[in-house]
């Protein structure tokens, strides 16, 4: 029943999302769930601070940053009490002393969902040998490119954003999008903007009509469609400075305008909202880091029906040394009983290779 109740809901979401051709909120969803522990611990707070192969992700203008010439990412989380798997994988290295390109692979998804509508044969006896299992999942290639300006500290980046969707054999898209990016860092200051989507990306979704007829969920059956997403910009600023005993701080904001209609954030309008993110980073030696964040404010209506913003918070640790880089999140953080539960994310990064002329930071 739990199988079959998970199969109705999967099919149900397709035949809702499209019907028609439309620009919904939330759209490629998944691509904005967040890449790399550090900046997970720091409440996604990363398009002006990004360091190593992460950039590719969060603001590929970063790219040139690299603090060593070969650089490579791995991450797993899982959210939903693990029924979603969220993996990422991201390589970055410098063609010459200005430029920089990298690729980043993500995918998100749930596996083993079971299609129990065959259990029952023809006789009316129950067949378990007769269950099939699907995954829905979404897959992203960022390739991106990076080059450093003129003045000091300046550099602009893009990435060529491919995307493939899928959900059993009932239906897949395809789509393609670029992402385009500028950062400025001076002295301590570090300053970042992040256009994604900026040309619209576009899922052209195919709908595998047969399928749908053999449900028993009374929804219109989809037909082919183009769904698309809206663009939306990051500005990110940070700034880092010395403490006694050989600490650093970092602290950092980023400020995320979305322009697919009017959210629950803590600056909404019917063309742009707006949510605000706070992430700080303290540092010993360029060895251990504590870092904690803070964003994603909404209005909620409690059981009483009074409304009150609630937050998502995070906290996070790493350790850096001899360019492997360990780091860990705890995202979501439980402020009552009522909060979701906690996600616990970890990612490993590794550096190689010397590199004259990279950002030197904390991390």
């Amino acid at each position: 029943m739990k199988w079959s109740l998970s199969l109705g809901l999967a099919l149900a979401a397709i035949a809702g999302a499209h019907a028609q051709t439309n620009t919904p909120k939330y759209s490629n969803e998944f691509m904005n769930l967040g890449a790399g522990a550090r900046s997970l611990g720091m409440g996604k707070v990363q398009v002006s601070l990004a360091t190593d192969a992460t950039a590719g992700y969060w603001n590929p203008a970063a790219l040139p940053n690299l603090q060593a010439r070969y650089d490579g990412v791995l991450m797993h989380s899982e959210l939903f009490s693990g029924v979603v798997k969220n993996d990422y994988a991201a390589f970055a290295m410098p063609l010459d002393d200005k430029t920089v390109v990298g690729a980043t692979l993500l995918r998100s998804g749930v596996d083993n969902i079971a299609d129990t509508r065959a259990l029952i044969n023809e006789y009316g006896q129950i067949q378990y040998d007769r269950i099939t299992y699907f995954s829905v999942a979404d897959y992203a290639l960022l390739l991106s490119y990076a080059r450093k300006l003129g003045p000091e500290g300046l550099s602009v980046g893009a990435n060529a954003k491919l995307i493939y969707r899928n959900i059993g054999s009932y239906a897949n898209a395809y789509g393609f999008g670029i992402d385009a990016g500028v950062q400025y860092n001076h002295g301590g200051w570090r300053l970042g903007l992040t256009a994604r989507d900026i040309t619209t990306t576009f899922n052209a979704w195919s709908i595998n009509a047969e399928n749908f007829k053999a449900t028993t969920i009374n929804e219109a059956i989809p037909t082919n469609s183009t769904e698309l997403t809206l663009p939306r910009l990051v500005v990110g600023v940070g700034y880092q400075f010395k403490l006694p005993a050989d600490f650093t701080a970092l602290v950092a904001t980023d400020l995320e305008a979305t322009t697919d209609g009017q959210r629950n954030t803590l600056v909404s309008a019917k063309p742009v909202s707006i949510d605000p993110r706070i992430g700080v980073e303290v540092g010993y030696r360029n060895l251990v880091f504590l870092r904690g964040g803070a964003g994603n404010y909404q209005k909620i209506r409690d059981f009483g029906k009074q409304q009150q913003w609630k937050g998502q918070y995070s906290l996070g640790a790493g350790v850096a040394f001899s360019g492997l880089r360990v780091d860990l999140a705890l995202s979501r953080l439980a402020l009552d009983q009522s909060s979701s539960v906690n996600s616990l994310i970890v990612s490993l990064g590794y550096g190689f290779g010397s590199r004259a002329g990279g950002l030197r930071t904390s991390n």
